[in-house]
């Protein structure tokens, strides 16, 4: 299970690449340090920091943001280091927050390349410090180790440079500050351009800053998860080597060399290139698919990020040019005045035109190529009212990934991306029956109904994308008020066991799951499967969890965390259908439950943060059409693989 530290404790790090993952609930400056064996800093050039991003073994954000996602490679870190300290501090000059008194406790993890969590720190008990070491990696003989330090400074970070040693602190402090409120740190790469054969070049780690979610913003209520949260493909989720990031299935069975992208017919002179299905790059039709999906995501957040830029850029002119104008109190009335204002605001209103031409192009060119994708898609990422279901059979391979939904930007709501994760699952999910998303019109029992309808739909979906026998689903609906909802799953078939019902049957349930998690891990860390119990169930499993958390003592509580944080490593999954406002009663206790969890809602909704380019993106859920029977359909023919 997951360390939970407090202040001055220490893990061993059992890995050397890592993501280091920052919650704040405000925009914060994430930064490192890196130190010798005397623990000082020996220049600038060992501080990674927005302006300077990135150091060999190191890269971190390029902005100020509520979240963020810092990369450690243990192994390329120069020798000399023996110690990266993790910083954060406050922006100044934003109008936000100048103490931390102010802001929720920051909650840092240290998470492997797998996405499971190492460890986990709340820093707690700040007050007038503007800047605060969150972590710090440690080499203590020959080994690595991680220390929950949560040391703030009232001076800022000049007063933690200098601390540290580093000549100059003072003004390189103010260097970090100016990068952030000068603007420089939220510069956007242009969108990613496409080789000759029509392939997106796919930018290295931190080539647009780092992204994930991916983790989740974790106020009182939930607020906000990255996007992507499992898909290493997200911007910067790569490690520190500069390559391109590695799209493949780490479990797939790979030829010799790759098939070959389809050839892309050469643009006239001023053409745009004509979208083509599968011109990404990858060793099946599958992963080019998966890779252009990606790359669809990345056009259309940098696209929509440099418009913003560039808005804000014609802002800021436009108030400084009106400020330089007016400076002399003689002219701020007057015909003077009043043409400075005007040459000042057609200017601006210039540059946001030409920008917005050169979005609105970019739209346009991904709506084409969205328009070419779906039609592609297999079952795995396609929308349920796809063509491809009414010729559905059960696979004899496991997919790449699978479609959650679709996101969007307010930008151009008409277009939507597929939000894929990579399977098998990294994480549980937690579909929200709380608060209704904006514009929602539904009142709380009909979001509960429509919860579990959204659960059943990845349930089915889940079954449906992997080969007979090897994926179950369990379900735990205590005072059966699932049972509508549940009924494409009961009365297909594909359901080994009635749902669970009563607290008796949520006990029994998580019981075997449990045991199932303890003997596969304790067979595959002795290297003997072949002893496992011949009873045992070896297949991939899916619980869902109804009306949480009614039914469930604390020994269930127990149970459900642990099989959150060890389940998915061993094939046990958790798709809980909750609010979490149901279980405030338990207080901080279960919020490493809720953030372990990928959070996804019923309903469209803005609960996604995109920290690489600070988009809020809206989530919508991949249901069937109302009076559809493809899900029916598909679950039949899942139960009739199963019965052969």
């Amino acid at each position: 299970m997951t360390a939970e530290l407090v202040r001055g404790q220490n893990q061993p790090l059992p890995m050397d690449r890592l993501e280091i993952r920052v919650s704040a609930g405000k925009p914060v400056l994430a930064g490192a340090t890196l130190s010798d064996v005397q623990g000082k800093v020996r220049g600038a050039e060992w501080v990674a920091h927005p302006g300077s991003p990135r150091l060999p073994g190191l890269e971190v954000a390029r902005q100020a943001a509520a979240d963020h996602r810092l990369v450690v490679d243990l192994n390329a870190l120069p020798e000399a280091v023996h110690r990266v300290s993790v910083l954060l501090a406050l922006p100044t000059g934003t109008g936000g927050p100048t103490s931390f008194a102010s802001v929720a406790a920051p909650f840092t993890a240290v998470t492997g390349p797998t996405g499971a969590d190492v460890v986990s720190y709340s820093i707690t008990g700040l007050g007038t410090e503007s800047a605060v070491v969150a972590l710090e990696l440690y080499r203590r003989q020959g080994a690595w180790k991680v220390r929950a330090v949560g040391q703030g400074y009232a001076g800022g970070l000049a007063d933690l440079l200098g601390d540290q040693g580093l000549p100059g602190a003072r003004d390189l402090a103010d260097e970090i500050q100016a990068a952030a409120v000068g603007g420089a740190a939220r510069s956007v790469a242009p969108a990613s351009p496409r080789t000759p054969q029509g392939d997106r070049v796919r930018p290295g780690p931190g080539a647009g800053g780092p992204p994930r979610d991916d983790r989740p913003d974790v106020p009182a209520a939930p607020s906000r998860q990255f996007v992507g949260d499992e898909a290493p493909s997200a911007p910067g989720a790569g490690g520190s080597g500069g390559g391109p990031v590695d799209y493949t299935h780490p479990r797939r069975k790979r030829p010799t060399r790759p098939a070959p992208a389809p050839a892309v017919p050469s643009p006239r002179p001023g053409e745009r290139p004509r979208p083509v299905a599968g011109d990404a790059t990858g060793w099946s039709m599958e992963e080019r698919l998966y890779n252009q999906v990606w790359g669809m995501f990345e056009d259309l957040a940098r696209t929509a990020a440099a418009y913003r830029s560039a808005v804000d850029f014609a802002d800021s002119r436009l108030e400084r040019e009106i400020d330089a104008a007016l400076s002399d109190p003689r002219s701020r009335t007057g015909p003077t005045g009043s043409e400075a204002r005007r040459q000042a605001q057609e200017k601006r209103d210039g540059l946001t035109a030409q920008a917005r031409e050169v979005l609105d192009r970019d739209l346009d060119q991904l709506i084409a190529e969205s328009r070419v994708v779906e039609p592609a898609l297999a079952p795995a990422f396609a929308r349920w009212d796809h063509p491809v279901w009414h010729g559905y059979r059960v696979p004899v391979e496991a997919p790449l990934a699978l479609r959650l939904g679709d996101l969007h930007l307010p930008v151009r709501p008409e277009l939507h991306i597929p939000m894929l994760v990579r399977l098998p699952l990294e994480r549980g999910l937690w579909v929200d029956s709380g608060r209704p998303g904006s514009g929602a019109e539904l009142d709380s029992a009909a979001l509960r109904r429509r919860a579990m309808d959204t659960a059943v739909a990845h349930a089915a979906r889940l079954l449906a994308v992997h080969p007979a026998g090897e994926f179950t689903v369990q379900v735990i609906d205590p005072a059966g008020a699932g049972a509508g909802p549940l009924a494409p799953l009961t009365g297909s078939g594909v359901l080994d066991a009635p749902p669970a019902a009563g607290a008796q049957g949520v006990a029994d349930v998580l019981a075997r799951l449990v045991r199932r998690v303890d003997l596969v891990q304790m067979a595959v860390r002795g290297g003997a499967a072949d002893s496992l119990p011949p009873d045992l169930d070896t297949a991939g499993q899916l619980l869902i969890v109804n009306d949480f958390p009614h039914g469930f003592d604390d020994r269930a509580l127990t149970h459900l965390r642990y099989l959150a944080d060890e389940g998915p490593a061993v094939g046990v999954h958790l798709l809980m259908v909750a609010d979490r406002e149901d279980a405030r009663e338990y207080g901080p206790v279960l919020d490493p439950l809720w953030r372990s969890l990928l959070r996804i809602t019923p309903v469209p909704d803005d609960h996604l943060a995109d920290p690489w380019v600070g988009h809020a993106w809206t989530f919508e859920p991949s249901l069937p059409p109302p009076g559809s029977e493809v899900l029916r359909y598909v679950l039949d023919q899942v139960a009739a693989a199963r019965r052969s």
